[in-house]
């Protein structure tokens, strides 16, 4: 092949390359403005009128200064700090440009609500002058850090514009996301409420490098509450205003008509009358257009429509108390449910993990069919290893596509053949896609087989080089020979130098020089301690030398014009390639589709293997037989202490008691836990389980540093009881731990008391852990509620003067017979015995007063029990697969239960 000997001489050393040239000198040194498409982008050339006479020097995204921000965006080069002309007003030319510019779109950029101030509306978000708002640009390897982590797969790459309705239709909120990485651009609109949590959640999901809203939702002295709550939640994340006329749902939809490939055409049925995403994809399609100096080629963009009614609700702060995808202590810590869950072998199966996690399914068919794939990949270990091992992890992300599609042998979808599952036979159907074919087909006439990414500069350089087949174009064969020939030159003549000097020179690389000399060698061999005087740039680093000459540097320039060339005509090779695949391409979201899904059954599957789950059914009981926490099984190695679990509509609110480190907290986040992991289509840590579909899930769970008692507490624990009474419906799963601990005990009581009564006024199901015994006797006034408590065993010392408490973590039915902690961790105390004993006669009498007002009359008790059974007859004719013998024996079972609890003549008259 035509350059083999370059190619074998260029690959001599390896650092990192960053590949530039979009708009470079052709043939004769005339500078061609072509386009240039990146995942879809097209390039949108400056001309002088665009930039109000901006000066030519001034770096434009994929100018002449390379690929331009986006490109090294997209691959991935987060670490890569922009230079001054990037980060500064020269980004849109010199600062006339940017007055003509600020009037096209009106952009402000702002970290931070906080950093806005009028000085900031109204300019571009790099003009000079400014000193409230931080600019950061889409595109400039800014890392974002908020308290939305990304898996260790991704970093972020999306952009979001949000739009509210005004007057009435306040609260209808628009959204429209696109992910730099993968041209796929997803809409939302939907109602949310003054807490703007479905916003949040949402954006959580998204992790976003930078959001875009109106102008007018931050006015000076007229800011939206839902501009200030995405800015508190969201502080390192780039916020840019614009003006609210480009949220325009007419160009909005216009856009998607022009851009939308045609296999997703059904989305215009979905959005047209959706107006406030319409509006949000509009100004967001513009602002990637006028940032990025780029537009999404036609026929070219993946666009669905995501609302919120086919997933469960989990607002952020319960995301965060049950760390699904965070830890709280370490956000690097991996034991998150996503950190247990997760085995996936691509960043698009970890994207796809996290968003489930975080927004489960609700619809039961859905989680079914998904259980069924898990099913059977558990069944059938050769179709697992061929998937996993043999296909999955060979996909790699968006950016490495061609070389994936170059790699992967056509045979693989064998694995798929076999499969019983209905939804992998149809991905069986999907991967069988004539059109694969044919895109293969044209790389592979064009691209060489062996050319992928790697890791080196040199490495890359020569990558990029040779990455088109000889005899395509006979000027690029010239010009890799060309370049070849300079190669082979300078590591002639840098031997002739070691030579003629008697010195151990070898040729090395680096993106910032070029080639240069290197040596290892002693001070004292040197002639006078020193080089020969036609070497320059000289520097030491202990024995190790590195310098170059005039000879070097002028071979140097001419290699890096004779790579111009070859880019520049690479380049319009590839362009032409991309062209001719285009008409095929769609196939490639489905693609993308089936292997991010395929992974996250496969990563379902996985962790299935390391601990014995099981699957999952869905009726209208949550029943857990035996669960266990599965983050703590990850932390402890070892499977932790299980439990029962028994909710139904007749038995929907129990009451969780037992002293502090019982174990109320953990058990409380292991059911929602559980929940989660069972509408997502995992497996569950159990024995057997049976959920009930929950719409939301909300959870109040005491954190380490509620245990100071102070006013900030107790405004917490109002806010997040006041949101849960707000949103909850019958089809909640509803979690509370320690409410009122933030104020006094009469206080406490009261609010709990009266939440409680709230709440079971639902059909939700809810479990309410306190410290408040009183509440236990609420069962008296609500049939529908169980008691349970955690159990502890009292232990003596070996010296028998002490007892201490061991927990076993274990919940029993009934509350707590550990009353008075206090008086007990007292009586281990150095307070005086006196005290202790007039303490502990106090406390006796109060609890008798209120054990008196709160006793059980014997119709109360009649009444419960026939409310228990009646329940459980309504359950049994629901749900029950009994043959009619054990069907006997159970109602038999019930009816000698209802006898029992129902108080006997005798018993009535003692209690009277």
């Amino acid at each position: 092949m035509a350059g083999a000997g370059g190619r074998a001489a260029a690959s001599a050393a390896s650092e990192s390359y960053t590949g530039r040239g979009s708009s470079t000198p052709g043939v004769g040194g005339r500078t061609e403005h072509t386009p240039r498409y990146t995942l879809g982008l097209l390039q949108t050339p400056h001309s002088s009128e665009s930039t109000g006479g901006a000066s030519s020097g001034a770096a434009r995204p994929g100018g002449s200064s390379g690929e331009g921000l986006a490109a090294r965006r997209a691959a991935g080069n987060s670490a890569v700090k922009p230079s001054v002309s990037e980060r500064g007003e020269s980004y849109f030319g010199d600062k006339s440009s940017c007055v003509e510019n600020a009037n096209t779109l009106n952009l402000t950029s702002s970290s931070s609500v906080r950093g806005l101030n009028s000085a900031c509306i109204g300019k571009t978000p790099l003009s000079s002058g400014r000193s409230g708002c931080r600019s950061h640009t889409p595109l400039m390897g800014y890392s974002v850090t908020s308290s939305s982590a990304v898996s260790a797969h991704t970093v972020a790459s999306v952009i979001v514009a949000v739009v509210e309705g005004r007057g009435l239709a306040r609260g209808e909120v628009g959204m429209a996301s696109i992910d730099l990485k993968n041209p796929e651009m997803i809409l939302s609109q939907f109602a949310d409420n003054t807490t703007y949590a479905k916003v949040i959640t949402k954006l959580k999901i998204l992790t976003p490098l930078e959001i875009i809203m109106s102008n007018t939702a931050c006015d000076a002295g007229n800011t939206t509450n839902l501009f200030s709550l995405i800015t508190e939640h969201f502080k390192n994340v780039t916020f840019t205003t614009v003006q609210r006329k480009y949220f325009n749902e007419t160009k909005g939809l216009e856009y998607i008509e022009q851009l939308c490939a045609s296999e997703f055409s059904t989305i215009f049925m979905e959005v047209q009358s959706k107006y406030y995403c319409l509006a949000a994809a509009a100004a967001l399609l513009k602002y990637v257009e006028f940032i990025q100096n780029a537009v999404y080629a036609p026929k070219s963009l993946k666009v669905r429509f995501q609302g919120s009614e086919k997933t469960a609700m989990i607002d952020s702060s319960s995301a965060q108390n049950l760390e699904l995808v965070i830890n709280n202590r370490d956000s690097r810590n991996g034991h998150t449910l996503l950190g247990v869950l997760n085995y996936t072998k691509t960043p698009g199966g970890s994207r796809r993990l996290r968003s489930n996690i975080l927004e489960p399914l609700v619809d039961a068919e859905t989680i079914n069919t998904r259980l069924d794939c898990v099913q059977e990949l558990l069944q059938d270990e050769e179709l697992f290893f061929g998937l996993q091992g043999g296909i999955i992890s060979k996909f790699l992300d968006t950016e490495q596509l061609l070389s994936v599609l170059v790699q992967i042998p056509k045979q693989d979808t064998a694995a798929l053949r076999s499969c019983n599952t209905q939804l992998l036979k149809a991905y069986y159907n999907s991967l069988e896609d004539t059109r694969f074919g044919i895109i293969l087909e044209k790389i592979t006439s064009v691209i060489n087989d062996d050319t992928r990414y790697t890791k080196g500069c040199l490495s890359m350089r020569t990558q990029k080089c040779y990455a088109v087949k000889p005899n395509i174009n006979e000027f690029l064969d010239i010009a890799r020979r060309t370049y070849t020939e300079i190669v082979d030159d300078i590591a002639g003549m840098i031997t002739q130098l070691a030579e003629k000097y008697s010195l151990p020179m070898k040729t090395s690389f680096s993106s910032a020089r070029g080639f240069f000399i290197q040596m290892n060698a002693d001070c004292s061999t040197l002639p006078n301690g020193q080089l020969p005087s036609e070497f320059t740039k000289i520097t030491k680093m202990k024995n190790t030398y590195s310098f170059t000459s005039a000879d070097l540097i002028k071979m140097n320039e001419r290699c890096q014009e004779s790579l111009r060339e070859i880019y520049h005509m690479t380049y319009l090779i590839v362009c032409k390639l991309l062209n001719e695949i285009y008409e095929h391409i769609h196939c490639l979201y489905k693609l993308s589709d089936i292997v991010s899904m395929l992974d996250m059954l496969l990563s379902f599957a996985h962790a299935c293997t390391l601990s014995d789950y099981v699957r999952p059914e869905f009726t209208d009981t949550l029943a857990i037989k035996q669960g266990w926490h599965p983050i703590l099984e990850k932390i402890a190695m070892e499977k932790p202490v299980s439990n029962n679990t028994y909710l139904t509509e007749g038995n929907n609110f129990v009451i969780i008691t037992g002293p502090n480190m019982s174990g109320k907290s953990t058990y409380l986040k292991q059911i929602a836990l559980c929940q989660i992991m069972a509408q997502i289509g995992s497996y569950v840590p159990a024995e057997y389980c049976s959920f009930r579909i929950a719409e939301q899930i909300f959870t109040r769970i005491g954190m380490d540093d509620d245990i100071e008692t102070n006013a900030s507490t107790f405004m917490k624990e109002m806010k997040e009881i006041t949101y849960i009474i707000q949103n909850a419906n019958d089809k909640s799963l509803i979690i509370i731990d320690e409410l009122g601990r933030g104020t006094s005990a009469e206080e406490g009581i009261g609010i709990c008391y009266a939440a409680c009564e709230y709440l079971l006024n639902l059909k939700a199901f809810t479990l309410f852990a306190t410290h408040f015994l009183e509440l236990c006797h609420i069962d008296a006034l609500y049939p529908n509620v169980e008691n349970y408590h955690f159990e502890v065993q009292h232990v003596r010392s070996s010296a028998g003067n002490k007892e201490k408490i061991a927990y076993t973590y274990t919940l029993s039915k009934g509350y707590t017979e550990e009353k008075n902690y206090g008086l007990k961790a007292a009586e281990v105390s150095s307070l005086p015995s006196s005290i202790i004993l007039d303490a502990k006669e106090i406390t006796s009498h109060i609890a008798q007063q209120i054990l008196h007002r709160q006793k059980s009359t014997p119709e109360m008790m009649k009444q419960r029990a026939a409310y228990q059974l009646a329940m459980r007859l309504v359950q049994t004719a629901r749900n029950s697969r009994l043959d009619p013998d054990s069907l006997r024996v159970y109602l038999k079972a019930l009816k000698k239960k209802y006898e029992a609890s129902c108080p006997t003549p005798r018993e009535n008259d003692e209690q009277q």
